[in-house]
């Protein structure tokens, strides 16, 4: 079975439906993700002049404790977000595959949809594209600028989201890939959704708390076929 868990009983009162991007709109077996977590070895190399193995544990070290590696990169060594960001998503989208299950089953939510990620409105919207157009199904994008460049998990990330949009997190769903970045949502109040690569996925360059799936209660439910838990929902 893809999902993991019933199907859903407690997402009838949602009315704002809220997607993370990267291996959640498109499944992380396609390692898209892949190609800019490269892209990003190479860029730490450039700027810390560091070994390539060690630039990449450094890498690493920055995307868990800062959220994204841009952000401990700004901090550390004020690094340019846009030229950091032009860079690092220069990839090929073709990987990506169309998938008009999921844009239907998204088009069929009441209410509102919007995507919260930690890349950029471009990233995102050539991600959409392959997907088949899905980015006419959303709201808003809202990206690493929007946050002014304080990324999930950080609470000012979601803080300043539902502010620009009036989302009542009572009344709102989160899906993301990466546990971690649901345990805000769920103590605001919002429904959470993780969503999971399939059991067999493994990838040199993902480090195991990536796949992390503690069962913990900010995770109301989990899925490893979006399109197939949404189109489940009464």
């Amino acid at each position: 079975m893809n999902d993991l868990t019933p199907p859903p009983r407690s997402l009838a009162h949602v009315t704002d439906w809220v997607f993370d991007l990267d291996n959640t709109l498109y499944p992380r077996e396609c390692n898209l993700f892949a190609q800019i977590d490269m892209l990003i070895s190479h860029y730490m190399v450039g700027v810390t002049q560091l070994p390539f193995d060690e630039a990449r544990a450094l890498q690493k070290a920055y995307y868990r404790d800062y959220g994204t590696t841009l952000n401990g990169l700004m901090q550390l060594h004020e690094v340019d977000p846009d030229h950091f960001l032009n860079t690092v998503h220069a990839i090929d989208y073709s990987p990506v595959a169309a998938h008009p299950d999921l844009v239907e089953a998204i088009k069929a939510l009441p209410g509102r949809k919007f995507i919260l990620t930690n890349g950029d409105v471009g990233h995102a919207r050539a991600v959409l594209n392959r997907l088949g157009q899905a980015d006419e199904l959303f709201e808003d994008i809202f990206d690493i600028r929007a946050m002014s460049y304080k990324p999930k998990p950080l609470p000012e990330a979601y803080e300043a989201f539902f502010q620009k949009h009036g989302i009542d997190a009572r009344r709102a769903a989160m899906f993301d890939d990466l546990e971690k970045n649901l345990v805000v949502p769920h103590d605001t109040g919002m429904t959470t959704v993780q969503v999971i690569a399939g059991e067999a996925f493994a990838h040199e360059q993902v480090e195991a708390w990536e796949l992390e799936r503690t069962g913990g209660a900010h995770v109301h439910h989990m899925t490893a076929d979006l399109a197939g838990f949404l189109r489940k929902l009464p």
